[in-house]
């Protein structure tokens, strides 16, 4: 069955595992989401859950938004997203769906927004190619032909100029390489949609449901306390030498 959370991409990384092996990485936060809907086919004509994911004041929140909130008895939410595919007799409202629903190895599909670029050209937004440069040519970077002489219009889908990017998009087949419950991170290999901060869903993968890749053990790296202080302590064995120098 399907199965999904809601997060954030806080950025790109890598990762070493013990054999040497050196994996992309990027980071995402997901904090625990809250159940605050589910929907059958009874009343909604489908099934699916609703998740509520990153807490926001209530000054900032709607009254509908509160009291849709106040049925799963939780925080105003800031985002809301629908995992459909899932059986929903699994879930009960308020309850938290956290990161460890998902295990190492496992693919995933992670749809984001993709990253706003502006208004471009035709060679930068649809990989069009230029024109001759010199030779007296003045057609470089326009459009092209706008179609034929009849029925004297442009026809709908012509590759133009126009607004790039902030589109929703979806990478399908990503593995997840560590899963950290305590500080509700999940690493997937490669990179996903969208700039840092912004929202991303990972769910399960559609083509390869019950697929589970053997992963290898990563290294582990632990920050000594000492690291930020200006002194750096040295340790001097206990011996004799040491001992008599100490009373001298």
């Amino acid at each position: 069955m399907a199965k999904g959370i809601l997060g954030r991409k806080i950025g790109m990384t890598q990762v070493f595992t013990k054999s040497g092996k050196l994996i992309p990485v990027t980071v995402i936060a997901a904090e625990p989401n809250i159940v605050t809907q589910i929907k059958t086919t009874e009343n909604d004509g489908y099934e699916a859950v609703q998740l509520g994911f990153d807490s926001k004041r209530e000054k900032l929140a709607t009254k509908a938004s509160i009291g849709h909130t106040n049925k799963a008895n939780t925080t105003p939410k800031r985002f809301f997203r629908e995992i459909r595919g899932v059986d929903v007799n699994n879930y009960s409202l308020g309850d938290e769906v956290s990161v460890d629903i998902f295990t190492p190895g496992e693919m995933v599909d992670v749809t984001g927004t993709s990253k706003g670029k502006g208004f471009q050209g035709v060679i930068k937004r649809h990989g069009q190619s230029r024109g001759p440069m010199g030779h007296g040519s003045h057609y470089h970077r326009k459009p092209g032909s706008m179609g034929t002489m009849r029925p004297m219009r442009v026809f709908k889908g012509k590759k133009l100029p126009g607004h790039m990017g902030t589109l929703t998009v979806t990478i399908q087949n990503l593995e997840i390489v560590a899963v950290d419950k305590e500080n509700n991170i999940i690493l997937v290999k490669g990179n996903v949609p969208g700039p840092k901060k912004s929202l991303v869903i990972i769910k399960t993968a559609i083509k390869n449901q019950d697929k589970i890749n053997e992963v290898e053990e990563l290294i582990t790296y632990k920050v000594s306390e000492d690291v930020n202080t200006n002194e750096t302590p040295v340790e001097t064995p206990d011996t004799e030498e040491n001992a008599v120098k100490e009373e001298i």
